[in-house]
């Protein structure tokens, strides 16, 4: 794997399908079993530190391109202001001074969450997963949502390692991509994403909430 360090937040590594396939990983796989992918990704992320020392720390702005030979990907951290409430985004200001700071965060979820579906799950849904520090954040998160007009949210409460984790599901079904986005750029108002899959968390975590996440919080914290 070839690694270029572009800046301090910012690095690019090139993988070519040869090397995907020597670590175990089979090439069709990676576009379409989404828990494979993200085990080749953190793997690569993992070398990718150890080189580099490119910490991992806070949001993701991820871009990967599909060349003839292998994969180019493209990693930036997104910084967070000092008050946790906003994205600053390391990009050069040449390609996004003139976007408004909703498309923004609309790229960024974009490029960051949306990845292709594991064949074996529903390809009418989306899964995401967001940790927060603590439990406040959680209660904190809640009563916004309450506030909002989303229903038909399918969310689980999972506790693993001391932090709590957030796992939604939006369905294309009673969901638009503008409501997904709006829904997400709340909840990162006050958690930050993870890599953890449902699956990991379900076999390693604790499930603290099974279903229905904000509104059994607002009932019980006020």
């Amino acid at each position: 794997m070839e690694i270029e360090r572009i800046n301090d937040n910012t690095v690019k590594f090139y993988i070519s399908y040869g090397d995907i396939e020597e670590r175990g990983f089979d090439r069709e796989e990676i576009w379409y079993n989404r828990e494979r992918s993200e085990e080749l990704f953190w793997e690569m992320m993992d070398e990718v530190h150890q080189e580099e020392n490119f910490t991992i720390e806070g949001p993701l702005w991820i871009q990967v391109q599909a060349l003839d030979k292998g994969l180019e990907v493209l990693v930036t951290r997104a910084q967070v202001t000092k008050d946790g409430q906003k994205f600053e985004l390391p990009i050069p200001e040449d390609k996004i001074k003139d976007l408004p700071v909703d498309e923004r965060i609309e790229d960024f979820l974009d490029q960051h969450f949306q990845m292709k579906q594991d064949q074996n799950e529903d390809e009418g849904a989306l899964e995401f997963t967001i940790k927060f520090k603590d439990f406040e954040d959680v209660i904190s998160l809640s009563h916004k949502m309450i506030s909002t007009d989303y229903e038909h949210l399918s969310t689980k409460l999972f506790s693993f390692e001391g932090t709590y984790y957030i796992h939604i599901e939006f369905s294309d079904e009673q969901f638009t991509e503008d409501e997904i986005d709006n829904v997400l750029s709340i909840m990162l108002e006050y958690g930050n994403e993870s890599s953890l899959t449902v699956h990991r968390l379900n076999e390693y975590g604790t499930t603290v909430m099974n279903e229905d996440v904000f509104h059994t919080v607002t009932k019980h914290f006020s």
